[in-house]
């Protein structure tokens, strides 16, 4: 009989962790993982657990406590993830994180977690992130499998390039970069001028689209 799925509503964010102290509880295989991650978007991990991982441990970039956890210390961080192989512990961290107002993640356990972490597929400067609230994780990495395949590296990293430069001066022009012509550039083939290398082509029809002046098209351009 299937099972009736009703997660919860969330609100979908990037956060920026760099320099910011983020907990680790648990030293293990999983541990190894979410480290992996959280050094990724710059973040000062502590890992605590009696037992760490060599690639944890012998790693400079971390603060490393072997020993258990102790009751309310998550209340230093700015963020925790618990993945312990003893469920008690993993709810005590989210108890303590409830209580200090510090965000926790549990993993495998949705119901101690304040926060869901979705599967990424990062193509710089792109990441897509794809999430099932906590139903099925399995599922969520599937997908970003199959969107990674999807992603042109060199198309995008280009097209987003040219979108940051335009938003930079219509920011500075109209004191805000909300315009609802982004996305008639972009359903209009701006990424497929891109693609081809047009980059004037696609400048001229970006700014056309903004609203921004628009210099002639040199000659023999498409």
């Amino acid at each position: 009989m299937p099972v009736a799925l009703d997660p919860p509503p969330t609100y979908p964010v990037n956060l920026l962790l760099t320099g910011r102290p983020v907990l680790v509880v648990g030293g293990g295989r999983v541990a190894v993982h979410k480290v992996a991650g959280l050094r990724r978007a710059g973040a000062a991990v502590t890992v605590v657990a009696p037992h760490i991982e060599p690639a944890l441990a012998d790693d400079p970039g971390l603060t490393c406590h072997h020993r258990p956890y102790s009751q309310g210390e998550v209340a230093g961080y700015r963020l925790a993830i618990a993945c312990t192989d003893d469920a008690a512990v993993n709810a005590a961290v989210a108890a303590d994180g409830e209580a200090a107002g510090v965000w926790v993640n549990s993993a495998d356990d949705p119901a101690n977690c304040h926060f869901f972490l979705p599967a990424v597929a990062h193509r710089p400067p792109i990441q897509v992130a794809v999430s099932t609230g906590g139903a099925s994780p399995a599922l969520a990495s599937w997908l970003r499998r199959q969107l990674e395949h999807e992603i042109d590296v060199g198309r995008y990293t280009d097209l987003a390039a040219l979108l940051a430069e335009t938003r930079a001066e219509l920011r500075a022009t109209a004191g805000t970069s909300e315009h609802g012509g982004w996305a008639t550039a972009l359903d209009n083939g701006l990424g497929e001028l891109v693609a081809t290398g047009d980059l004037e082509g696609a400048r001229h029809q970006l700014r056309h689209h903004l609203g921004l002046p628009v210099e002639p098209m040199a000659a023999g351009t498409p």
